[in-house]
């Protein structure tokens, strides 16, 4: 599943090419792409045709498009492997289009913004924008406060400005709960799933069945620390790619993979102690880690 990182990446690509465009004309192939949107196709292209996209803003693992004058925006969630693509306005359908967006911009001209899910767990929505509980901006890339009500349960991300270290911190220290777990709490911190948990937890050292009441405020700051350092080296690198599920905007994969220190690696030695690195099951996944390095307590 598209992590922050792969996330941010598509989000960052839309941008020059969305903001400030008009939608002309929407297109609904596959209305399974619309789960989020319970009033059904004809309600979403009516919605969208004709609006302004002023903004393309993330949280998480959530983007959105707000729509000028109307409190709304095009809320997008990538599933497991949805692709939001730019292609010429009369390019081929790709294998997998489930919603085409025809969009004008006063400085690119006409594009198509195209939803490519293979496996159908992603989906589109217009949906209503709220107010921020504490008035920061909702999410990156817009300073509007304003969050869609299908995000606002989502907690910001550890590359929020406004994210809160120590109610995090204080949060983990109360929690029976193992450490993995809780990074992968969207409610608590949102953007990370296994991958970057288990290169996060490597680069702390802590084990990934470790109780939160059990690791110290500094632990948990240093491994907040390594949470913000491996995202922002995925980024950098464009994300994780291990198949072409997860593309950019241009169909281009991430590199991230090649600078796995843990996940993924199972039997391969750790990059630090020389270890064969372990894999367990964790649920209904798999967690990646040095037996040595991190130890559990």
């Amino acid at each position: 599943m598209p992590e922050l990182p792969e996330v941010e990446v598509v989000r960052s690509g839309l941008a020059p090419a969305v903001v400030g465009a008009t939608v002309m004309s929407v297109s609904v192939f596959d209305e399974r792409a619309l789960t989020r949107h319970a009033a059904g196709a004809t309600d979403f292209v009516a919605q969208l045709e004709g609006a302004d996209a002023v903004a393309a803003v993330r949280r998480g693992k959530f983007l959105w498009l707000p729509l000028a004058d109307r409190r709304k925006a095009l809320v997008a969630h990538l599933g497991m492997s949805g692709q939001m693509l730019l292609r010429e306005p009369d390019a081929a359908p790709e294998r997998h289009e489930r919603i085409r967006l025809h969009i004008e911009h006063p400085a690119h001209g006409r594009l198509a913004v195209v939803f490519s899910d293979q496996r159908t767990f992603g989906s589109l929505a217009v949906d209503d924008l709220l107010g921020t509980p504490d008035s920061r901006a909702g999410g990156l890339g817009s300073d509007l406060p304003l969050v869609p009500s299908q995000v606002a349960h989502i907690a910001r991300d550890a590359l929020d400005p406004a994210f809160d270290d120590a109610s995090f911190i204080a949060a983990a220290r109360r929690r029976s709960s193992a450490i993995k777990r809780i990074l992968l709490d969207q409610n608590l911190i949102s953007g990370i799933g296994n991958i970057y948990a288990d290169e996060a937890l490597w680069a702390a050292r802590i084990h990934p069945e470790t109780e939160g009441r059990a690791l110290s405020a500094q632990a948990l700051r240093r491994l907040l620390g390594e949470v913000r350092l491996v995202l922002e080296k995925a980024l950098a690198e464009g994300g994780t790619s291990f198949d072409a599920q997860y593309v950019n905007v241009n169909g281009q994969a991430g590199y991230f993979a090649h600078s796995l220190n843990a996940y993924g690696r199972t039997g391969q030695p750790c990059p630090r102690c020389g270890s064969p690195i372990r894999r367990d099951a964790f649920m209904n996944r798999s967690s990646h880690y040095c037996p040595r390095c991190q130890r559990r307590r």
